[in-house]
């Protein structure tokens, strides 16, 4: 037994050696595994690894470089089985494709990188101080190390790393990537201030926009509360004045006769007291105690007389009298207006007297003008002018000629009826047109003008036409003859208007002719509209049509059948006042013809009612050339919003309306455009008081 224990022992002292090598190779391996499952644990691999190797690699040199990318990928493999249970295949693909471009990831690298705000590093600070700490033991260590290795370490580190190292272009990619995105956050940033500035000067033009009136008082948008104190008084007194009208007549209604009459001596007081004022500066002193007075009977009435559905029903049978003599105000002015634009002022009329007289006086070899021979020579620039106002006249051809480059080869046709052909040719013999040549008739000296030949005329000759134009409707007052009285207008009883239908018979011998209205002024040379091209058609016009205005339902009734077969009904209107006429083509066409058998089938007057624009448009239906716009502006006599740079612009202007600019209404801010073609010292012009 001792001997058999004995022999163990010794065989247990033998054997120990091996026993104690057996756990130090466990240590060993426990050693080199734990930084693997540290960083295993802490997701991050590839810095730890990167550690290790440089360690591994600055003790054992002397290992070869084959078995040590061999044990990193081991490792690689390894903690790539634990990521996988942690991160889907998506999230392991984005970070595969990130490390081949930009590198392996290390917490170095996101503390180094911007991040944003939503990101945070949890002991970033202790990092920060460790670092900052162990730099200068660390830099002599990696000193002495690099002495020391020299050389050797230099290669395995290239061989062992270079897979970490970026290549020349991922880092010029990488640089580029960082100036575009420099570029582009400094161009978000300039936009940005563009943008904040924009808004702010936007907001202070606003806020210089807004009416500063105070809410409340009536509405803040009219223009007569720019101040808000200039009218308010003045608006507090009408507002009692209605009021108190209405507390009267429910005071009547009640029997309340003493208050009534309380009322209604108040009311007469601030009606003498408002007066005609329309601003508090126009009342008089004596308002303010008016005011006082009127609200404390209004006051007493509101107590004994305030019944909400009386009160309402009175304001609003107050409103509807209101509405009703407003409509009637209208049509008078209507009326009025119309009477006015058909009439001739006093000095104009006395202009032509004068001028009438003295004509006759002449000798009769006195009262032919010079150049005749002009008349009929086709080469030159021949303008067509009918018209009865000597003053109008004398403005279209003053304004032609100042503008004419060659006023030597301009001639003017004028003519005018037998009442005013003394006087329009006076004028003329008076102050010729400088180099230009003129030439005055008489309407009713052309003989072939009668009413066998011309339908208007002898439809102005009918019974029933002169019931139409002059009893149309029989009106009793001046507010219902509004309508009719455009019926009675001369201008669609004269011949004159009519006579630009027969241009080639008044003309025969000449090619092409400028029609020109009296109501209009030449700002440009016009030479340039004999040369142009209308393509085979008759009339050069400007087109007159909106998306809406000015169209041939506007004039012609559709509802007629011959109408409706033969034109369309949105087709664009054009516009008389300045056409050019190719007088061949007129001929070749028959376009006399053509607006006689028009004008003998609206007899009835069912297809238009007045005027010569609507036989125009049907006699020149397709036989117009539209020409620019910009030759012949319209409006002036009607539309007060024109562009001033359209007028300036336009070789000729139209006052074509009722406010022509010989007449008291003619708009202000257009007339200066035509009294600057007229020499007010005139002594037959300042004997008739006509000035401007």
């Amino acid at each position: 037994m001792a001997l058999r224990r004995g022999l163990s022992g010794a065989a247990l002292q033998r054997n120990r050696p091996s026993r104690s090598r057996l756990p130090l190779a466990v240590v060993i391996s426990l050693s080199l595994l734990a930084p693997l499952i540290f960083v295993v644990g802490r997701g991050i691999y590839p810095t730890g690894l990167l550690n290790a190797e440089k360690r591994v690699g600055e003790d054992h040199t002397d290992v070869p470089s084959s078995s040590s990318k061999q044990d990193v990928d081991w490792r690689e493999r390894l903690a790539l089985q634990h990521v996988k249970s942690l991160l889907s295949k998506e999230v392991i693909d984005v970070i595969t494709a990130t490390t081949d471009d930009m590198g392996p990831f290390s917490l170095d690298y996101f503390r180094k990188s911007n991040l944003s705000a939503s990101w945070k590093i949890v002991g970033l600070g202790t990092s920060v101080e460790n670092n900052a700490s162990s730099s200068e033991p660390n830099q002599k260590g990696s000193a002495v190390k690099q002495e020391r290795t020299g050389g050797k370490q230099d290669k395995s580190s290239e061989g062992d790393h270079s897979q970490f190292i970026d290549s020349p272009a991922k880092l010029v990619r990488r640089q580029l990537r960082e100036k575009r995105r420099d570029k582009r956050t400094a161009d978000l940033v300039r936009q940005d201030d563009e943008a904040t500035v924009k808004l702010e000067n936007a907001a202070i033009e606003r806020s210089k926009s807004v009416d500063s009136a105070v809410l409340g008082k009536y509405s803040i948008w009219r223009k007569e509360n720019e101040n808000e104190n200039s009218d308010s008084t003045v608006r507090l007194m009408r507002d009692q004045m209605i009021m108190a009208r209405v507390y009267a007549s429910i005071a009547k209604m009640k029997n309340k006769l003493g208050l009534q009459q309380e009322l209604l001596a108040r009311l007469k007081e601030s009606q003498r007291s408002l007066g005609e004022a329309s601003a508090d500066s126009d009342l008089h002193h004596s308002a303010p105690e008016k005011i006082k007075a009127m609200g404390h009977v209004l006051s007493k009435a509101k107590e004994q007389l305030y019944d909400c559905k009386l009160v309402t029903g009175k304001l609003r049978a107050m409103l509807q009298s209101a509405d009703e003599q407003v409509r009637s105000l209208k049509k008078q002015s209507t009326f009025l207006s119309q009477l006015a634009a058909k009439t001739i002022p006093n000095g104009i009329h006395c202009l032509s007297m004068r001028l009438t007289i003295e004509y006759y006086l002449l000798l009769p070899e006195k009262r032919k003008f010079p150049r005749s021979e002009n008349l009929e020579n086709p080469n030159l620039y021949h303008y067509a002018l009918f018209s009865d106002n000597v003053l109008a006249a004398s403005v279209v051809v003053n304004s032609t000629i100042l503008n004419a480059k060659e006023p030597e080869k301009h001639v003017f046709h004028l003519v005018t009826d037998k009442l005013n052909f003394g006087a329009m040719n006076m004028w003329f013999l008076l102050n010729p047109p400088g180099k230009a040549t003129i030439h005055v008739e008489n309407v009713d000296d052309f003989k072939w003008l009668n009413s066998s030949y011309c339908p208007v005329l002898r439809q102005l000759e009918s019974a029933a036409m002169k019931a139409f134009y002059f009893n149309q409707g029989h009106p009793s007052t001046l507010s219902s003859g509004s309508s009719n009285l455009k019926y009675r207008n001369p201008k669609y009883l004269s011949m004159l208007n009519h006579l630009r239908f027969y241009l080639p018979e008044v003309y025969p011998k000449l090619d092409k002719i400028l029609f020109l209205d009296d109501d209009i002024v030449v700002q440009k040379d016009l030479t340039g509209l004999w040369s142009v091209n209308l393509h085979g058609k008759v009339n050069g016009a400007v087109e007159t049509c909106g998306e809406s205005f000015h169209r041939f339902d506007k004039y012609l009734n559709f509802s007629n059948p011959h109408i409706a077969r033969n034109f369309h009904p949105n087709a664009c209107g054009w516009a008389y006042g300045m056409n050019i006429f190719d007088l061949k083509e007129w001929k070749r066409r028959d376009i006399t013809g053509i607006y006689h058998k028009w004008q003998n089938m609206n007899e009835d007057r069912t297809l238009w009612k007045l005027g010569t624009l609507p036989p125009g448009l049907i006699t020149f239906y397709g036989l117009t050339h539209p020409i620019e716009k910009s030759w012949h502006v319209l409006g002036l006599g009607y539309n007060p919003s024109i562009d001033k740079s359209d007028i300036e612009n336009a070789a000729v202007i139209h006052y074509n309306g009722n406010m022509k600019p010989w007449l008291e209404l003619a708009m202000t801010k257009y007339r200066s455009y035509w009294t600057k073609y007229i020499k007010f010292d005139h002594p037959y012009l300042r004997n008739c008081n006509l000035s401007e």
